[in-house]
């Protein structure tokens, strides 16, 4: 089974939306500024529902994704020792380097006397502590949202085991990790975020049984609503409970992070028919910049806006710092591709250069050929 263009594409726009909600997720405040608190009123809620409801769905649909490509020619044509060197170079490697870059000025920063309680206090952390900070071994890493490639990788080592059980035993597998996933207060030690595990396999599950995933755009405005729909009545439930949720309101939330998948699959039929749609598909490899960079930016702009303003007009800060930050993450992603180009493989996983191979293919076949070169026929494709 291959992915067509149609596919490709959509798979492309989920994870620059996706990943740009995540942003919103990641927006810092303390506690005088927690929604929970409610001095905002609707705009509290709001931040409720973008960042603890609708865009929670984020991780667990990119990793239904991974596990989908991860599979999409078959069980014969898996490679294991292959994918397993080639997601060190694309997985493994930005996640050091990300995560060891922002340990290495965080350790800068506290010894001059800043950071503290920004970021976790890393000259105190015991060196089990530390490890984690720095690795992800036990909990959350400095780079907070980078624990996604920490997991990622405990599930393309666990790959081979997954698809072999979801072929044999394909209900009762998704059956149990989908209720380890949405039971609260239960930890698996493999794995920082349960969903990621179950959301991985059933993209694994989607591949070997060659499901079509058009199949249920017949239904894009039904469960697009629906999914819409669920994340506001969850938010009004976690913004009259929260922060700490009731056992059956935390097991929705669960739940809904990883049937939204779905939901944002079918809004994706609708959006990528647009000429906006399709020209957030082709951002390429602009989605794991964002993914990578947004977390320390957004922290560095609340630092410096608790020194020049305190807590004074949150709102201002929310709005304002998601606008600066995918500003600057879109500037930045274009300087240093553009002018730092082999530093910009390294930190992307060598995404860049997968990008620009899949646009000059697009262009082929659409029939547009560099100039002097005429398209290939399909016959000499």
């Amino acid at each position: 089974m291959t992915v067509d263009q149609n596919i490709s594409s959509r798979i492309n726009l989920m994870r620059i939306l996706l990943i740009s909600g995540i942003v919103f997720v990641h927006v810092p405040y303390d506690q005088a500024t927690s929604p929970y608190l409610g001095p905002n009123g609707f705009f509290d809620w709001l931040r409720v529902f973008l960042g603890d409801s609708l865009f929670r769905v984020g991780v667990p649909c990119l990793s239904a994704i991974s596990g989908y490509l991860l599979f999409q020619r078959g069980l014969d044509k898996f490679d294991y020792g292959k994918t397993l060197r080639s997601k060190a170079k694309t997985v493994a490697l930005p996640f050091l380097l990300w995560n060891l870059g922002l340990l290495a000025v965080v350790l800068i920063i506290q010894r001059l006397g800043m950071g503290i309680g920004y970021f976790p206090d890393l000259w105190s952390a015991s060196p089990r502590e530390f490890l984690s900070y720095a690795f992800a071994t036990e909990g959350l890493p400095v780079d907070i949202p980078l624990y996604f490639l920490r997991d990622l990788i405990v599930c393309l080592l666990l790959s081979p085991v997954l698809a072999f059980l979801v072929r044999r035993f394909p209900a009762p597998t998704l059956g149990v990790l989908f209720l380890l996933a949405v039971m609260p207060n239960l930890t698996l030690v493999i794995v920082l975020k349960k969903t990621i595990l179950f959301s991985f396999t059933l993209g694994v599950f989607l591949a070997l049984n060659r499901i079509d995933l058009k199949a249920i755009d017949r239904f894009a405005g039904v469960g697009t609503a629906a999914t819409v729909a669920a994340a506001v009545l969850l938010s009004i439930a976690q913004y009259r409970t929260g922060p700490d949720f009731p056992w059956a309101v935390d097991m929705v939330r669960n739940a809904l992070s990883m049937a939204g998948a779905f939901g944002f699959w079918l809004l994706s039929a609708f959006v990528i028919r647009s000429s906006i749609g399709q020209r957030l598909a082709n951002t390429g490899s602009l989605s794991f910049w964002i993914f990578c960079a947004h977390y320390p930016l957004l922290v560095g702009l609340w630092m410096v806006w608790n020194r020049v303003m305190g807590d004074a007009a949150y709102p201002v800060f929310y709005l304002g710092a998601v606008t600066t930050s995918l500003i600057i993450l879109v500037v930045s992603n274009s300087l240093v591709s553009r002018h730092l180009p082999g530093v910009y493989e390294v930190l992307t996983g060598s995404r860049g250069r997968k990008a620009k191979l899949a646009a000059a293919q697009k262009s082929h076949s659409s029939g547009l050929a560099p100039a002097g070169k005429p398209a290939l026929t399909q016959q000499q494709r």
